[in-house]
């Protein structure tokens, strides 16, 4: 692994080497009157040897919030709430209400025969169902239903809505967010739509995913110039399949086993410009090498159970629960079966950190690969 060579934290993450006088002192107090400050006072703390995260994992047990979420239907309803929502907090990011770096979380909830307010937002969403049946979103007019484990888009300023049909059963999901990165660069808003019976509905029920997802094959009939990709929906009966067929002729890779970025069918990029998705398969007893990458990734298990080690800590997870990695710390990931392959969702920044230029990795070396567990 590579060495650095100064000695201790302070060198590392401290001030630059420069001590402190009576006359600097006096400098530095006669630059802050004026809002200024002198640069080697902070250099290594802005500009660190390697990425460094403001966010610490976390690990959010489905059984211990699964009450909570539902008590919340019991008190608000989702007209006067906006979005009933139990958002997830990071323990070093709550001043931004954010799960993980830059990327927000939440548990929504919607009973039968309700239906939350249409609305639009620069901040783009996204959504990966938990629970429930005969679910819907409407986006732009396109009138979708939702599935367990299906994977849903949100662009971001689309007018969108969400409900359960009267005869079908609670729905529970996760939403993940970019607010936090967007109220960050100050562009974010927030707009109700006009009708208060919500958007009309353009195009025949399932339109988005029944015109786009075929294997391959992309209608001529139509244009979309669009950023974000035209299929709005992404069954968990086609992801199964295809990771299920993937893993018959290849282990994937070292580091994530089986794994998918969810793409625009148009161009083969991420789905949205500033958040992308992915969903992986661990073959049973797999335990695949550590490795650290810039970016924050937030999972959710969508089948089976296992455990993740982040920076040498263990986090067992189980289907439903949901866990952050943030960016630059070492990880690995654990099937704890013998018998049944485990499935885990991310959604993540990376399109943002690779349209900036500032993706990086770096593979664990010692012990074979992985860490040793604290």
């Amino acid at each position: 692994m590579e060495t650095n060579i100064y000695k201790n934290k302070d060198d590392v993450y401290g001030r630059a080497r420069v001590e402190d006088n009576e006359e600097l002192k006096a400098y530095y107090s006669k630059l802050a009157e004026l809002d200024t400050g002198a640069l080697w006072t902070v250099a290594n703390e802005i500009e660190p040897w390697e990425p460094i995260s403001n966010s610490v994992p976390m690990l959010w047990k489905y059984d211990e919030l699964r009450d909570l979420v539902l008590e919340s239907a019991r008190l608000v309803t989702p007209g006067q709430a906006g979005r009933r929502v139990v958002y997830l907090i990071n323990k070093q990011r709550a001043h931004v209400k954010a799960a993980c770096g830059w990327l927000y979380a939440g548990i929504q909830v919607t009973q039968p025969g309700e239906s939350t307010p249409a609305h639009r937002h620069k901040a783009a969403a996204l959504r990966f169902i938990m629970e429930g049946d005969k679910g819907y979103t409407i986006v732009n007019g396109n009138k979708i239903s939702l599935g367990v484990n299906d994977f849903v888009i949100t662009p971001n300023s689309t007018w969108h809505e969400h409900g359960v049909d009267a005869e079908g059963k609670t729905c529970i999901w996760m939403d993940g967010l970019d607010i936090p990165l967007v109220n960050a660069l100050e562009a974010n808003d927030y707009a109700v739509y006009d009708d208060e019976d919500g958007q009309e509905e353009l195009v025949p029920m399932n339109y988005s995913p029944m015109s786009y997802s075929g294997s391959g094959l992309i209608p001529v009939d139509r244009e979309w110039d669009n950023p974000y990709s035209p299929l709005f929906k992404y069954s968990w009966e086609s992801t199964y399949n295809a990771l299920k067929n993937a893993a018959q002729v290849t282990d994937g890779t070292p580091y994530d086993g089986v794994i998918m970025q969810y793409s625009n069918p148009l161009t083969g990029g991420h789905v949205m410009q500033t958040m992308g998705a992915a969903m992986q398969l661990l073959k049973p007893g797999k335990r695949t090498k550590a490795h650290k990458h810039t970016g924050s990734f937030i999972y959710q298990c969508a089948k089976g159970h296992g455990y993740t080690i982040i920076d040498g800590k263990r986090y067992d997870w189980k289907e439903r629960d949901t866990f952050c990695v943030p960016s630059w710390a070492w990880h690995e990931h654990v099937n704890l079966s013998e018998t049944e392959d485990a499935f885990l969702f991310n959604f993540n920044d990376l399109p943002t950190i690779t349209k900036l230029g500032l993706y990086q990795e770096k593979a664990y070396l010692e012990n074979d690969g992985h860490q040793n567990i604290s």
